[in-house]
Formats: structure tokens, C-alpha cells, sequence
């Protein structure tokens, strides 16, 4: 726990490897007070009450009734990332604490995450840099699976910051892009990021080579690619989430992967996080699973610190907070 004197209190749930890095701890202590949820726990009654901010990591602290209610003078929860699906806004409202994210900041850095799990999925990359460090290897192979990327058809389900950013990069590559959003983008933003709208999500489904997942977690898209929406697939098509594991049937999914109905998946996210090591879809051998980090650079992480940061600073001040969630 920091000493600073005459710095409000903010809790953190840990620093380093399970918490918020250290390469962005630097931007919190110039401002705060920092107390970690081990020392909070360990004396509550010293800690509890001088506590006017949280910040939230990896979804860390969780915000649950029983930790809000050893924190009675809360004013903001500043949470990193786009996604608030682990926060209860409702709630929190009633309390009275004012609630933050991170979006924008993330969205260059998760599109680059998108592209590079569709190249890695089309290309059999990973397949092909196992196979070059195993020293049985004595032939190089002419084919692994791979399929063309440029030129091919991209459908994008949800098109906000995030899925526009993965567009302007599969434009690159010449690629045609569909979308389905919950709200038609205007005229000029479609030709300038050469989409094309479709009404319905089994339109998009049916005519894509890869389908990009670019949606928040809400109750309307839990578990939106399910057995329907992946039989609505090419069989030499590839889905690609980014945005939350839920959003994803993953017991449909292992079906489809291991009865042909879709050529590969590529996942950033699932649930849980990790999946249990016995979990069926870590068996399948056409899926590609990184460990949740579109946003994991070094540089986004400390723009998303001090994101955070501002947001805080603001709520302690009664100013507008830039990136406020409401219900």
C-alpha cells in the first residue's frame, strides 16, 4: 500500500501478473492512495471507509454487495476495457457511484487481435511453426489447410468502434465486407469503409468466408452464435470472437467443429477464462485459442491506466466524466 498523504483512497485488487501491471501502476500513484484488496480484506475497518475509488482490472475486484458494503464512501468505479457486462448498473446507480469504462482506447488494439487471429486461422500458422520446431520434421509441407484471405468475404456482426477499426484493416487486404449492426451506419461511413449492410444475421452468415464477433456482452447476445447460426455457415468458413466467450454456444460450437459444419474457429475469448483443461473444445484440432489479450500491449494498457485515471479524477472533482456509464 502506497503512503502518500493528501491523496484520495482508491482500491485495486493487486498489482503485477493478477492485477493491473506494473509498467501502468505509476499513473494511479500519482494520483492516488493505492490500497490492494488483500490489505482492504485484512483490516477492513481501518481501510474501508477512506476508500472513494475503484478501480476495476481483468474484471478485478468484482463489485459484489459484500465488498461495496465495506466501501461506504465510494464515489466512482473506474473499470478497464470496453465491456461492463461484469458491472450491475442498476445497482451501483442506487448506490448512489458513479461507473466508467475504457472504450476507444481498446478498439485499434483488438481489431489488430482480430486480423491477426483470422490470418493465423487461414494460414495455418501456428500448425506450420509446430511443425518446423518438431525435430522429427524432414519434408516441408506443400499444404496445411490454409485458405486465401485476400479477396475473400469478411462478415462483421456488430459494427461500433471496434468492428469499424477491423474493417478499415480487411479493406487491405481487399477483402469484401459485410455487416450486421443493431443500427445501420450512415451512407458515407459504408463507402468509406467499403460495407456493405445486411438486414439479417443468416444473410451475412451464408455468404462469409470469416465471421468476426464485435458485439458487447448483453442479454440479447448471449449465446447469439448458436447450432441455427453456425448451420448457416459455409463449411469452409471460419468464426472469429473477440468480443466475450458467452457470446458464443461453445457446446455448439465443438459440434460444429467436429462434424465439418464450419472449417475453423479462432477465439480470444470463452468461458470460462481459462477453460478447464479438460474442457472438449481445447480437443479439437481446427480451433486457435489465445488467452484473452486484444488489449494486452503495453502501451494500450497505460492508455487505458490513465483513462481510468481521468475518469476518476473527474467524478471526484462533480464534473462530467468522459466515458460515464448509465442505465
Amino acid at each position: 500500500m502506497a503512503t502518500d498523504g493528501g491523496k484520495p483512497w482508491a482500491l485495486i485488487s493487486d498489482a503485477g501478473e493478477r492485477g493491473i501491471l506494473e509498467q501502468s501502476m505509476d499513473i494511479l500513484r500519482q494520483h492516488f492512495r493505492i490500497v490492494r484488496l488483500q490489505d482492504l480484506l485484512a483490516d477492513p475497518a481501518a481501510h474501508g471507509p477512506k476508500i472513494q475509488v475503484l478501480f476495476i482490472w481483468l474484471q478485478l475486484p468484482k463489485a459484489t454487495p459484500e465488498l461495496l458494503t465495506l466501501l461506504p464512501a465510494l464515489k466512482v468505479i473506474a473499470s478497464g476495457g470496453a465491456g461492463y457486462d461484469h458491472l450491475d448498473l442498476p445497482y451501483l446507480t442506487r448506490l448512489g457511484v458513479r461507473v466508467a469504462n475504457t472504450p476507444g482506447v481498446v478498439s485499434e488494439c483488438t481489431a489488430d487481435m482480430a486480423m491477426g487471429l483470422l490470418l493465423a486461422s487461414a494460414r495455418n500458422i501456428v500448425e506450420g511453426h509446430q511443425m518446423m520446431m518438431d525435430p522429427k520434421t524432414t519434408v516441408l509441407p506443400q499444404w496445411l489447410g490454409s485458405v486465401e484471405v485476400s479477396g475473400s468475404t469478411l462478415g462483421i456482426i456488430g459494427m461500433g468502434n471496434i468492428g469499424s477499426k477491423i474493417a478499415k484493416r480487411a479493406k487491405g487486404f481487399d477483402m469484401k465486407i459485410l455487416y450486421y449492426n443493431r443500427n445501420r451506419r450512415s451512407v458515407e461511413e459504408e463507402e468509406a469503409l467499403g460495407a456493405i449492410y445486411c438486414g439479417n444475421k443468416a444473410d451475412l452468415l451464408g455468404r462469409s468466408d470469416f465471421v468476426t464477433l464485435a458485439v458487447c456482452l448483453t442479454p440479447e447476445t448471449t449465446g447469439l452464435i448458436g447450432a441455427t447460426e453456425l448451420a448457416l455457415m459455409k463449411p469452409t468458413a471460419t468464426l472469429i470472437n473477440i468480443s466475450r466467450g458467452p457470446v458464443v454456444d461453445q457446446d455448439a460450437l465443438v459440434k460444429a467443429l467436429q462434424g465439418g459444419t464450419i472449417r475453423a474457429a479462432a477465439l480470444d475469448v470463452t468461458y470460462p477464462e481459462p477453460l478447464p483443461r479438460d474442457h472438449p473444445l481445447l480437443a479439437v484440432p481446427n480451433v486457435l485459442i489465445t488467452p484473452h489479450f486484444g488489449t494486452s500491449t503495453i502501451t494500450t494498457m497505460r492508455k487505458m491506466t490513465q483513462k481510468m485515471v481521468n475518469n476518476a479524477l473527474a467524478a471526484m472533482k462533480g464534473e462530467s466524466m468522459p466515458d460515464e456509464l448509465k442505465c
